[in-house]
């Protein structure tokens, strides 16, 4: 395990040098909350009013937390290193390393966005404030539930979009299957809560990732009970086991079909 953290904190170091190369991002970040800010503003002609559950005030910091998770995860680079190492044959170089590649993908991916994951919550945090005046109503512990949850949510993605990469060893390229899977959490788990789906859809995005990598985090930030925070970490747990297993059952393949062709 120590050799994971040494891989994490050396990749965290590297990338503080590159911190002002975030700010970049934040500007695509605070035009898509401004719009947002009016959409919501128009869909709630009372900011007082209620609807499927959520306040106008709710419905902002939802997206806003949506966002941060998802604009600083920076899945479509890491997708494409991945799958680049396989077509590439880069990753066999990694088969008798002293590590797990998997581990060494998640531990190093987390590394390089630590620091922009923290500055896109105090970006995302000022916006929330500015526009609405007020934060969701949270004691610490709470508050360190949330993060909890967030991370999770954060090694989720990470190993899923690891799984997409990793599926370049059965086809030569996974970039479409990133693709798809981007833009179901944007539209699905983004931009609006499960609550605004249709009751027969709802059961299925509850067991889909949409429900653990962004729902989740969110909606334990908007409106916090203890209840549904167990019932999140639970299937956080499950989802990082499940993840974890496509990735290792995938690359062991792979693996195998690179030893029989000969690397």
């Amino acid at each position: 395990m120590r050799k994971y953290l040494f891989i994490y904190k050396s990749e965290l170091m590297s990338n503080l040098q590159y911190v002002f190369n975030v700010f970049a991002g934040f500007i695509g970040y605070f035009i898509l909350m401004v719009i947002f800010l009016n959409l919501w503003k128009y869909v709630y002609s009372n900011p007082d009013e209620i609807i499927n559950g959520y306040s106008m005030n709710q419905m902002i910091w939802y997206v806003i937390v949506t966002e941060i998770l998802w604009s600083s995860l920076s899945g479509r680079s890491f997708c494409n290193k991945i799958s680049e190492d396989v077509r590439s044959g880069n990753i066999a170089y990694n088969i008798n390393k002293p590590y797990n590649y998997i581990l060494y993908s998640l531990m190093s991916h987390l590394g390089s966005r630590t620091i922009c994951f923290i500055m896109y919550v105090i970006f995302g945090m000022l916006v929330g404030f500015i526009f609405l005046g007020s934060f969701p109503t949270l004691s610490i512990l709470s508050i360190i539930a949330v993060l909890i949850s967030s991370i999770f949510a954060f090694i989720i993605s990470t190993l899923l979009i690891t799984f997409i990469g990793l599926f370049s060893f059965v086809i030569e390229d996974s970039a479409p299957f990133y693709w798809v899977y981007s833009k179901l959490i944007l539209v699905l788990g983004t931009i609006f809560p499960i609550e605004y789906f249709p009751k027969f859809i709802r059961p299925i995005l509850t067991f889909s990732p949409i429900y653990v990598v962004s729902y989740g985090p969110a909606k334990l930030f908007v409106d916090f009970s203890w209840n549904n925070f167990i019932f999140i970490f639970i299937a956080q747990i499950i989802y990082i086991i499940i993840a974890y297993m496509l990735c290792f059952v995938t690359y062991k393949k792979g693996v195998k079909k690179l030893n029989v062709n000969g690397g």
